[in-house]
């Protein structure tokens, strides 16, 4: 057995000649197969770069496809052949460690393009030859009317050598001389041609102006016409032809003949259908593809008025874990049968099913009713998916998720239409699965905006469009600011200030939380060194800023070095700030989760356990927790707001401080809104509180004039 090829140049040679012996057979060229494989090189080159692209472009497979037919490549099954080769063996040899499914899905739409590029390669030259043909038809038109009028053995000569079929009839279309070509393209002797009128070549696909133009040209109002036609030949095939009908005139210019040339183009029609068909088509399933799909909606978008249309956009539910379990040629037969189920689904007038790729799935219907029957298609999709299916000895259970979406034609596009179905279906999906949405266009407009915010926020903090905010701390004893905490906002150029639940998730989510954290935690340190500065020295007291950390931040290992970093740039002390932490991000914390904190909290920076209440952590836990500051959550202290107060919610503060204290803990409020709140979280014991009564997050100079109204009394 030969050793496998080592480099990523052997494996693309390998790949080369592969192909080569694959096409070579069924390829007309005088080159040598080694000559024909160093031609195909440049092109496996080719497919390989865009196969691992990291911007992928299909256009390449169109470009590999067109080069095929300038090898004279033109042969059906010379593309059938690459097409088998590229699928089988382009991912294996060229697709270096790159993810197979992704690899897969790009050899697919490389496949697609090349047999686009070859049918457009193959349409042009076909057109380039037509008009040669044409050409050639119109010298032989003229060789013929001038042997016609000269002598009959020259007519005999031009006549019977001519490559393409040649008929002459006469005004009432009787077939009067016919050559050898013209008789092989029929498969009939010239006796059974010429008892044939023309007027009986009637065939159900003729164009709807072909016998108007022909009975204009026998009149003497045209002098000829050209057209595709076909014809029944006896055995009951297709004879598709080009054809060209002069009017031959006599000496003195009157009407006196017909001349017909044909060109046979049947195998070349058949390729175009195949290539067709191929290029619409998903090679794996035989449903329509991603193009296909298109035009059959916009097509159904573009119908007239009281038209509608239904769409449903099915996603597996769970499809990856197949692959990644049973690998991907199990994945590749469950979607082969669910397509079969699909398609068993859509068989009514104005219904048809596609595939988009992966384990998507579409099924369109149109008709003045389709409120109700895209129901029952989604309906029926659902049940199909109910039986297991069997692949490779196993009963796998296949559930699927579905956005439907319905209207009338004309208000929307197809891009419109199909993103207004694939968000419901996420929406589907992430209600749990096996279920099907429909659409809801607030729930559109609230994804995209969330899409657009999502990317537009990598270059929001480029562009200087966060700002921070601060929130005073007040001292529930005697009444002074202690420092505030830091909430960032986002001043977005469309949407206006965002506050931190609309943009937070979507940073954790992208990873640009880190980056946003780090910036939020050194402009807030920055800020802490300002005041300080600004309120001459102690004269003030200390002010610490807090900062809050997501759970991100918390397993980012360069948090402990970027914080001190931070803090020593700037000149600040470890004890001017407080870094918080949500308790449901602490909850079954391992030691390696907790280390980071622990280092912060040596070196002297207080960690606050935010949110205090709203999970289910253990109290006892709290003891192995490096919290120096209990936050409780606004929920415990909403009640207090009325008067009376709850004494059940009076009791429960009332514990949680003393616990506090007992470990050490300082407490702090969240949303102190009257006086009267403020007054009895004084009475139970509560360290420091924030909230509206106190100040509204504001800018920082407001956080300096509060502070400096303490301080002068």
């Amino acid at each position: 057995m030969s050793a496998e090829p080592d480099g990523p140049e052997d494996r693309l040679r390998r790949f080369a000649t592969i192909w080569s012996r694959a096409v070579f057979p069924v390829t007309s060229t005088s080159a040598t197969r080694p000559e024909f494989e160093e031609r195909l090189l440049p092109l496996a080159r080719l497919l390989s770069e865009a196969l691992r692209a990291r911007s992928f472009d299909p256009d390449a497979g169109r470009t590999a496809g067109a080069a095929l037919v300038e090898a004279h490549c033109t042969d059906p099954e010379a593309l059938s052949r690459t097409l088998d080769c590229v699928d089988a063996y382009l991912v294996l040899y060229c697709g270096g460690d790159g993810d197979r499914e992704d690899l897969r899905a790009r050899s697919g739409r490389l496949q697609h393009a090349m047999a686009a590029g070859f049918a457009q390669a193959l349409r042009e030259r076909t057109l380039a030859e037509q008009e040669a043909v044409a050409r050639a038809a119109l010298e032989a038109q003229g060789a013929v009317a001038q042997a016609l009028h000269a002598t009959e053995a020259r007519f005999r000569a031009v006549f019977e050598g001519a490559a393409i079929g040649i008929g002459i009839a006469d005004l009432e279309g009787n077939v009067l001389q016919v050559n050898g070509a013209l008789r092989r393209m029929f498969g009939l002797s010239e006796q059974g041609l010429r008892v044939r009128n023309v007027r009986d070549w009637v065939h159900p696909d003729d164009a709807p102006q072909t016998w108007r133009l022909y009975e204009e040209l026998v009149s003497g109002e045209r002098e000829h016409y050209h057209l595709e036609k076909a014809f029944y030949r006896p055995d009951g095939t297709v004879l598709w032809t080009n054809l060209t009908v002069s009017l031959l005139r006599d000496a003195d210019g009157d009407p006196q003949y017909q001349l017909a040339l044909m060109e046979d183009t049947t195998e070349r029609r058949l390729l175009n259908l195949r290539l067709r068909y191929e290029a619409t088509h998903d090679a794996l399933t035989g449903l329509p593809n991603r193009a296909f799909f298109f035009e059959r909606l916009e097509k159904a978008l573009g119908a007239g008025e009281g038209q509608r249309f239904g769409l449903c956009y099915l996603d597996l539910d769970g499809f990856k874990t197949v692959n990644d379990s049973l690998g991907h040629a199990a994945g590749d037969r469950l979607l082969v049968e669910v397509a079969d189920r699909l398609q068993a689904c859509a068989t009514a007038s104005g219904e048809m099913v596609a595939r988009l790729g992966g384990d998507e799935f579409v099924a369109l219907t149109t008709g003045p009713d389709t409120e109700r029957t895209v129901d029952e298609l989604a309906a029926r999709i659902m049940n199909a998916l109910l039986a297991p299916i069997g692949v490779d000895g196993r009963e796998l259970t296949v559930r699927g998720s579905i956005g439907i979406v319905e209207g009338p034609a004309g208000e929307r596009s197809a891009a419109e239409v199909l993103r207004s179905a694939d968000i419901t279906m996420y929406r589907a999906k992430s209600a749990g699965g096996n279920r099907f949405e429909l659409a809801d266009p607030e729930a559109d407009a609230r994804a995209i905006t969330r899409h657009g915010l999502t990317t537009a926020l990598p270059t929001a903090l480029d562009r200087g469009e966060f700002f921070i905010e601060y929130q005073p701390l007040v001292h529930l004893g005697d009444g002074s600011v202690r420092g505030a905490e830091a909430l960032v906002r986002w001043l977005h150029p469309q949407h206006g200030v965002l506050s931190p639940d609309r943009f937070i998730p979507l940073a954790e989510h992208t990873g640009l939380i880190v980056p946003l954290g780090r910036w939020v935690l050194e402009q807030s340190v920055r800020q802490a060194r300002e005041w300080r500065d600004r309120h001459g020295g102690e004269a003030l007291g200390p002010l610490r800023i807090n900062v809050n950390l997501s759970p991100c931040q918390l397993t980012h290992p360069g948090l402990v070095q970027d914080t001190v970093e931070i803090l020593e740039r700037t000149g600040v002390e470890p004890d001017a700030l407080c870094l918080e932490v949500t308790e449901s991000a602490l909850i079954g914390a391992d030691d390696d989760l907790l280390k980071p904190l622990r280092r912060l909290a040596e070196m002297g920076i207080d960690i606050a356990l935010d949110d205090f209440g709203t999970g289910y952590s253990n109290l006892a836990n709290l003891r192995r927790l490096p919290v120096s500051v209990l936050k409780l959550d606004r929920s415990f202290t909403q009640s207090m707001q009325r008067f009376p107060a709850d004494p059940v919610d009076l009791k429960i503060v009332e514990g949680i401080v003393s616990l506090a204290h007992s470990l050490d803990l300082a407490v702090t409020v969240e949303g102190v809104e009257t006086g009267a709140q403020a007054e009895q979280l004084r009475v139970l014991g509560c360290d420091t509180a924030q909230g509206w009564y106190y100040a509204r997050p504001g800018p920082p100079d407001r956080l300096h004039d509060l502070a400096l109204v303490d301080a002068t009394g």
